[in-house]
């Protein structure tokens, strides 16, 4: 047979086609109270075998004593340092052999607990939660151990241009009386302070499951949950009390800028924020879609000027980040822009966001800015949640800023309504370019008369 005959003859099979997509909405979860008062919301993900769980204690940190500030922080931290029942060093092999890690951290409205464990050792893993928070040993020489640990963070923190700009913008924005204008895990001053006697009063004051919530995402068919539950958690017992309350958020957020100095420095990093709406606003999902245009991608209007055309910077992201919410659902938000940009590009990279905040304002966005926007944030959601940990967080995220359960699915279903008109008048009003304070961490002697030239606010500078 010739070449050609053997090539007319081959049969080739059908190109597959794309099939319809299979609707998609965030998981919801149930909720149900232990007797201990514990509130359990649960969400089953069948083939989820790594079991995600939040636990969120009703410990925040204006509940800190002032001159205390970080033992949320260290109380996070110890609960990982041994129980009545094992050592730190036991504690931290049965996590191991239970193939499950365990974490946590203190913020401004709650501390959480994380737990991930696979769906077989389901309860070993919560057994080790429990005891975690039902009886902490808070040994005096690791509560030491962590107290030494904190302070040195915070010397890596100092020399943190990123985290020295958070600094700044957080206590130019907040007044000196209010929690947020203060680090969150604390000072040098404050955490020095503090001993084993610190750290089990604040346990003492504010663990217990009457205020607490767990939140547990995965695969329970092969467990019998409610009496995992009930043997785990539920044995966990405390006095009964109500949430603490939470201040209303309230900032100067007229335009001003503030220049945090790093003699040498040949990079400046900047923050530019002010507070606006948070989850609870009916612009929320309208923000989000406009914000994320303005700075949350590459093809996004700050990197699309300041990376691509101009080379300042690797990249500049727009951002709205919940702060704290109330009891009457009410809260605020820090609205963001973040970067860096070479030291003598400063001046220049300011201006060029001003420029096009003002543009943005006059003209809104395009449609296909819109478009690309919906496509990224709702488009990829599936894939954002296939994990269970995704989902737990989220699920968390919506308990501790008081959201109601189907909060999520909510909003994805307003993404992917929104107009193009609704989006930009949301994204004009949470960065008016004269109501931004701008922090930018570097030389002070090469930027600071470049940028009072600029016209965008009075320029102070702090050591």
């Amino acid at each position: 047979m010739s070449e050609a005959s053997a090539v007319t003859s081959m049969q080739f099979h059908p190109q597959p086609q794309p099939g319809e997509p299979t609707p998609w909405a965030f998981p919801a979860p149930s909720r149900s109270t232990l007797p201990n008062g514990l509130t359990v919301l649960r969400c089953d993900r069948p083939g989820q075998k790594l079991v995600a769980v939040e636990l969120l204690l009703d410990a925040p940190l204006a509940a800190e004593p002032r001159d205390q500030e970080g033992v949320a922080t260290i109380l996070a931290r110890a609960f990982s340092e041994g129980t009545d029942k094992l050592t730190a060093e036991e504690f931290a092999a049965e996590l191991e052999r239970a193939g499950a890690t365990l974490d946590a951290h203190a913020d401004h409205t709650t501390l959480r607990v994380s737990l991930e464990v696979p769906a077989s050792r389901l309860e070993r893993g919560l057994s080790l939660l429990a005891d975690a928070v039902r009886a902490p040993a808070l040994p005096e020489h690791e509560i030491e151990r962590l107290v030494a640990n904190r302070l040195d963070e915070i010397q890596h923190e100092l020399a943190s241009p990123a985290r020295r700009a958070a600094f700044a913008l957080y206590a130019a924005l907040f007044d000196a009386d209010d929690r947020l204008s203060r680090p969150r895990a604390g000072t040098a001053e404050t955490v020095k302070g503090i001993d084993r006697d610190a750290v089990a009063a604040f346990y003492a004051a504010h663990v217990r499951p009457a205020t607490a919530t767990v939140v547990l995402v995965g695969d329970f068919n092969g467990a019998d949950f409610d009496t995992v539950l009930a043997s785990t958690l539920g044995e966990w017992t405390g006095t009964a009390a109500e949430r603490a309350p939470i201040a209303p958020v309230v900032a100067d957020d007229h335009g001003r800028v503030v220049i945090v100095d790093r003699p040498g420095s040949v990079q400046t990093q900047l923050l530019i924020g002010r507070i606006g709406p948070d989850r609870h606003d009916d612009t929320w999902a309208a923000q989000l879609l406009g914000t994320y245009c303005l700075g949350g991608t590459l093809t996004s209007r700050l990197d699309r000027v300041l990376r691509e055309e101009k080379g300042y910077t690797y990249g500049v992201r727009a951002f709205a980040q919940p702060l704290r919410s109330s009891a009457n659902g009410s809260g605020r938000a820090m609205l963001a822009i973040s970067g860096s940009v070479d030291t003598e590009s400063t001046a220049p990279a300011l201006a060029d966001t001003w420029t096009i905040l003002r543009t943005l304002a006059a003209e809104g966005l395009t449609d296909e800015e819109r478009d690309i926007a919906v496509q990224n944030l709702v488009g990829v959601a599936p894939l954002r949640y296939e994990t269970a940990s995704a989902v737990c967080a989220t699920l968390a995220d919506q308990v501790e800023q008081r959201l109601p359960d189907g909060y999520q699915a909510e909003v994805y279903r307003r993404l992917a309504e929104t107009p193009t008109a609704e989006a930009s008048a949301a994204v004009i009003a949470a960065f008016p370019p004269d109501r931004l304070v701008t922090v930018l961490v570097g030389d002070a002697s090469v930027i600071e008369e470049p940028v009072k030239a600029l016209g965008i606010g009075e320029v102070t500078v702090i050591q």
